[in-house]
C-alpha cells in the first residue's frame, strides 16, 4: 500500500490474515484481521502460528456456541486479540449464513446511513492542508487527521487545515498516544478555538492515571482507543471520568463477541462508541459495518481503511463505497469472501 505515517510509525504494507473455517454442514465461514505491531503487538506471521494452533482447538467443536468458541481461544492465550478477531468473524459468517440472514439481521440490526471520516497520515502542515482541500473537493464532510509527533507543530497543523477547509467539514484528530501529558494539555487547549470534534488517545496507556485531569483541562473531547481492549477497559475508562467517548476496532476486541460487550457498557454509561479498524480489507470491512448496523451506540465511524492506499482489493462482494457512503448486500453471512485468484499467490495452510 502506500506509505501511512501515524505518531507510532509508518506502515507501507497491510500485515492481513485471511481464515476460512469449515463446517461438516458444508457451510464454511471467512475472517480476516489486519496486524498493526506497533499498535497491537501482533504481526503477520505471529497471527499465522497462532492460527494454527486456534484451529487445531476447534476440530470437531460446535462452530454456533460463539462463546464457547471463543472462550477456548481465550484459554488457550492471553492476548492475541487481532488473529482471535478473524476466527471470530468467520464464525459469526458461519452463523448468520446457518440461518440465512446477513449478518446485521442475524444480531438484530438494521440499516442506517454510514458516513465514513478520512484520514491524513502525518505531514508537514502544509502539505496535510493540502491533502484536506483535496478530500473536501471530493466530497468528504468528516477529516481525521493524525497527529502526535510534536505538539506545537500540531496545533499549526490543525490550524491550518481548518483554515483551508472553512467551518464545514469536521475535524477529528487522533495523537496514537504520541503525547506526554503537558504536550496534551498545551495541543488541546490550543485547538481548543478551532472546532475539533474530538481526540483520539491522546497519550501513552501508562498515563491513563492523568486522564481524568486532562479531561477537565481540555476543551477538546477525548476519545479512548488504545486504552480500551475490552469491556473491562471500557469500564474501567468510564467508571475513573477518563473519556467521553470509546473506539471499538476488532483488533483490539477480539472480534464482535467482545465489541458488543464493549458497546452495551458504553451504552449502559451514555458513552457513545466509533467504529475504528486497522488496515483491513473490504473483506473485514463487511463485517464491521454489519456490526455497526446492529449497535445503535455507534455514533462515529471511521471506516475508510480501503481508501487509504491499498493497491490491491482481494475480496468478492462486500462493502461498497458511494462517495463516503457504505453499503452491503443481503447476502447471508458477512457477503464477502477471497478472490480465488487473489488466495492463488499467496502463502497458505490447512488444519
Amino acid at each position: 500500500m502506500e506509505p501511512f505515517t501515524i505518531a507510532t510509525g509508518t506502515m507501507d504494507s497491510a500485515q492481513n490474515t485471511f481464515i476460512r473455517v469449515h463446517t461438516d454442514a458444508g457451510i464454511y465461514g471467512v475472517g480476516e484481521c489486519s496486524a498493526f505491531p506497533m499498535i497491537v503487538g501482533e504481526t503477520q506471521d505471529t497471527c499465522l502460528v497462532m492460527a494454527k494452533e486456534f484451529a487445531r482447538l476447534w476440530k470437531g467443536q460446535d462452530a454456533l456456541d460463539i462463546p464457547a468458541r471463543m472462550q477456548q481461544l481465550h484459554s488457550f492465550t492471553a492476548g492475541n486479540t487481532t488473529i482471535k478477531s478473524a476466527f471470530d468473524i468467520a464464525l459469526y459468517d458461519i452463523a448468520a449464513k446457518n440461518a440465512d440472514l446477513p449478518l446485521f439481521k442475524f444480531l438484530g440490526g438494521e440499516r442506517r446511513d454510514v458516513e465514513t471520516d478520512i484520514t491524513i497520515g502525518i505531514a508537514a502542515p502544509e502539505y496535510m492542508a493540502q491533502r484536506a482541500m483535496e478530500f473536501k473537493q471530493l466530497g468528504a464532510m468528516i477529516l481525521k487527521v493524525k497527529l502526535g509527533k510534536d505538539a506545537k507543530e500540531d496545533v499549526e497543523r490543525i490550524r491550518q487545515i481548518r483554515e483551508a477547509v472553512g467551518q464545514d467539514m469536521k475535524i477529528r484528530i487522533d495523537a496514537n498516544q504520541g503525547w506526554g501529558f503537558d504536550d496534551a494539555v498545551f495541543a488541546l487547549q490550543g485547538m481548543g478555538s478551532l472546532s475539533v470534534e474530538f481526540c483520539e488517545q491522546p497519550m501513552r496507556t501508562w498515563y491513563d492515571d492523568k486522564l481524568p485531569e486532562l479531561m477537565k483541562l481540555s476543551p477538546v473531547k477525548i476519545m479512548a482507543d488504545e486504552s480500551v481492549y475490552n469491556h473491562h477497559d471500557a469500564r474501567r475508562q468510564i467508571n475513573s471520568g477518563s473519556c467521553d467517548y470509546i473506539n471499538i476496532k476488532m483488533a483490539k476486541s477480539g472480534g464482535i463477541l467482545e465489541a458488543r460487550r464493549i458497546h452495551d457498557e458504553a451504552a449502559a454509561k451514555g458513552i457513545p462508541c466509533m467504529m475504528g479498524g486497522m488496515l483491513e480489507s473490504r473483506i473485514a470491512l463487511s463485517a464491521k459495518l454489519h456490526f455497526v448496523y446492529a449497535s445503535p451506540n455507534i455514533h462515529f465511524y471511521d471506516m475508510d481503511t480501503c481508501m487509504l492506499g491499498h493497491l490491491e482489493d482481494p475480496c468478492i462482494g462486500g462493502v461498497s463505497y458511494d462517495g463516503y457512503h457504505l453499503h452491503i448486500s443481503d447476502a447471508p453471512g458477512i457477503g464477502a469472501d477471497a478472490d480465488d485468484d487473489f488466495l492463488a499467490k499467496c502463502e497458505r495452510f490447512s488444519v
